[in-house]
């Protein structure tokens, strides 16, 4: 997937007449030094792309990598060397960056959400409010920042929202969900997500069996903490296992109140779907 995003980048940035300006601006091939340095706090993701970038136009470049995905830098530590044709960096620059910074950008974002909650119960997860062709690359940075990948797409976990209500509707909410969660311990897999407006549509949610209640849209208050302690022992007089979630709303402001109300998932579309990139730069040196 890495080679594939890469490739597409790379076509998309060089189109049919490649890098025009350093076409025109170097008279003959040469060999340099290039480094990429932080220009602010954050955390690191995207490394294996910006390296593909390079090795993509320069197979012979070589890389030293002074960090690793997951780690912390602070404005102005060296992240990666290169040593390469000028041309194929300077094509290859912002590609690299772009992946390497939007992709940060998300690891980082997802660390201030992991450590506004820390010593909750609660877990910081993903949407799949992501750029699409990337998923699971921002994924990928999610759990490097801490938090954890909720459903990959719409294939390999059943969340019944809303909209499937209304559509399956008059079927009673609880009948519905029962006849999925059976249909779903059929294929081995019991634990289906089911969204909740209100305390009526959460305990029908319990009623039908399912494995997570998603309380969408709720304020971090005291009402909120009622309704998840009332799902709990729902879920324990019926000797069901269940997990509580949350979103929408949820920002970095609120984030330690949901928490507080006792859930265990705060899901956050914000992670990934308006993420400010880390500030890095690539610096050509000298003549290798």
């Amino acid at each position: 997937m890495v080679e594939q995003c890469v490739r597409r980048a790379l076509e998309e940035d060089l189109g049919a007449s490649g890098d025009v300006t350093t076409r025109l601006a170097l008279t003959s091939a040469r060999r340099v030094a290039a480094r990429i340095v932080a220009k602010a706090d954050g955390v690191l993701a995207g490394l294996p792309l910006a390296a593909q970038s390079f090795r993509s136009l320069d197979p012979q470049a070589e890389l030293r990598f002074h960090r690793r995905d997951g780690e912390p830098v602070v404005r102005g530590d060296l992240v990666m060397e290169i040593e390469g044709d000028a041309a194929a960096i300077l094509a290859a620059e912002r590609t690299a960056l772009n992946f390497l910074q939007r992709l940060s950008g998300v690891a980082t974002r997802t660390r201030h959400f992991v450590e506004l909650v820390r010593g909750t119960r609660a877990r910081i997860l993903d949407t799949r409010k992501t750029t699409p062709g990337l998923r699971l690359l921002e994924k990928q940075a999610v759990v490097l920042g801490g938090g954890e990948a909720h459903r990959v797409g719409l294939f390999d976990q059943v969340l019944l929202k809303e909209n499937h209500f209304a559509c399956a509707a008059p079927e009673p909410r609880a009948e519905i969900v029962a006849r999925v969660v059976a249909a779903q311990r059929e294929l081995g897999d019991a634990s289906v997500i089911v969204e909740a407006r209100d305390e009526a549509e959460a305990l029908a949610a319990v009623e039908g069996g399912a494995g997570v209640v998603l309380l969408d849209n709720f304020a971090p208050d005291g009402l909120l903490a009622q309704l998840v302690a009332s799902v709990r022992l729902a879920a324990e007089r019926r000797g069901q296992t269940l997990e509580v979630e949350v979103s929408g709303g949820v920002d970095l402001t609120t984030v330690r109140r949901y928490a507080e109300c006792g859930v265990d998932r705060i899901s956050i579309g914000a992670l990934t779907h308006s993420v400010t990139a880390l500030d890095l730069s690539l610096l050509v040196e000298v003549a290798a």
